[in-house]
């Protein structure tokens, strides 16, 4: 541990400012979602804008606290933090407190906090650390598959929770895998398989199984048309039909039947606005009603009459837009961009492999929940709950974003020194 008083030296004050503005801007948002004209305060900690100032000043405890670690700490027991935060996601799943159908709470006295959004930053440190401490080479299966494992694994614990939401972040890595050497074709593969799977729903099943069978004719044709190519094009073709013809059971036995309901009403295989498409379809409303410059602050009609449900978590998205207007959710948008920007720049600037793969590990998760939040929240993307980083309230999410920010900030203050 570090003195104190040496643990503003040398950070990036961009990163902390942007923070700073985003977590202000979430408290006032909260405050605007759920005020009540009999409690007025702010500072009132019975209502929820006044326990996220609870929350803020112990993220703020947390960042100070991070930043007077030594910087070689967080890699020295990536692996101690990891296998400690999986023998807890188990343990969840045994003792954990159910919330809106997810049983990824555990509550100690009356308070309550949700480990799969610590097992990020857990995910994020031991990834980092298993990648900047060997020469990977992804043409070798056996660096491919541990890579994987150390994200599956905590991805398939928490969907065991019933929370599908936190689940998916964890496949926000593959992108600091991408970082690190991953082949493009993997990447690509990735935003084929959900393109593929919404087909699956739409299209008839031999439909679609012969469009991929003419596909892998060309791709087949295009090539050296040797044994190896053939063999790989045929085991193409096997995986892509064998996919197709297994997202029915997946749908119908793997996601709750909520879930269902929202990807149905999203593609437009059915129309319910007063069931499963009531949150999005009440969230389009408000957004829409903002127009230009907003109704104006505390005078949103759909935030105060509590038209849309989770508005100041899952859904504070629309309460930004009704009542700061297009305007208003640009500048949030930019915000965010900035923070990614920033994050990337200076992840490449780390002269440690590990502090550069940990900053992509940082940008990857939080771009991954911008984008989901803002995407459900418009209409773009299924319901799945997960919260706006810094804004949505929520102590669990705001600590876990706060102690990942910072570690990176911390490692960056300390880049000339690291290698």
């Amino acid at each position: 541990m570090r003195r104190p008083k040496g643990i503003f030296q040398k950070i990036d004050w961009w990163l902390i400012i942007l923070f700073l503005l985003l977590v202000l801007i979430g408290w006032l948002n909260i405050y605007a979602a759920v005020y009540d004209e009999e409690h007025t305060s702010i500072l009132d900690i019975q209502q929820r804008y006044g326990k996220q100032l609870i929350f803020i000043l112990a993220a703020m405890l947390i960042a100070l606290a991070t930043l007077s670690i030594d910087q070689k700490f967080f890699n020295s027991v990536s692996y101690i933090i990891y296998g400690t935060t999986i023998l807890i996601l188990v343990v969840v799943i045994f003792i954990g407190k159910e919330v809106s159908g997810s049983k990824s709470w555990i509550q100690i006295g009356g308070f309550g906090f949700q480990p799969a959004e610590f097992a990020k930053t857990a995910t994020a440190l031991v990834l980092a650390r298993f990648l900047s401490s060997l020469e990977v080479d992804f043409r070798k299966p056996k660096y491919l598959i541990i890579s994987f494992l150390l994200f599956l694994i905590p991805c398939l614990l928490v969907l065991m929770q019933h929370d599908t939401g936190s689940a998916l972040v964890f496949f926000a890595f593959i992108l600091v895998l991408y970082r690190a050497g991953l082949t493009g074709f993997v990447l690509l593969a990735f935003v084929i398989i959900p393109v593929l799977g919404v087909l699956a729903l739409l299209v008839p099943k031999l439909i679609l199984a012969g469009v991929i069978l003419l596909i892998c004719i060309v791709l087949f044709l295009r090539t050296r048309r040797r044994i190896r190519n053939l063999l790989l094009t045929f085991l193409l073709f096997l995986a892509s039909t064998g996919f197709v013809f297994s997202v029915d059971y997946v749908f119908n036995r793997v996601l709750q039947p909520h879930q269902q309901q929202r990807i149905k009403v999203l593609l437009g295989m059915e129309t319910d606005v007063k069931g499963a498409g009531y949150n999005v379809n009440q969230s389009l409303i408000a957004i829409g009603s903002g127009r230009l410059t907003g109704k104006g602050y505390l005078q949103g009609t759909q935030t105060k009459y509590n038209f849309v449900p989770e508005q100041s978590t899952d859904f504070i998205f629309c309460t930004i837009g009704e009542e700061w207007g297009f305007i208003g959710s640009f500048i949030i948008i930019l915000l965010f961009t900035a923070l990614f920007v920033r994050i990337i720049l200076i992840a490449e600037r780390q002269r440690a492999k590990f502090s550069r793969y940990f900053g992509y590990g940082l940008a990857s998760v939080l771009f991954f929940h911008f984008a989901i939040n803002i995407g459900m929240s418009i209409g773009l993307l299924p319901v799945i709950g997960i919260p706006l980083p810094f804004i949505s309230y929520g102590g669990s999410s705001l600590w876990a974003f706060t102690l990942m920010l910072f570690i990176f900030i911390r490692q960056d203050s300390k880049r000339y020194e690291l290698v």
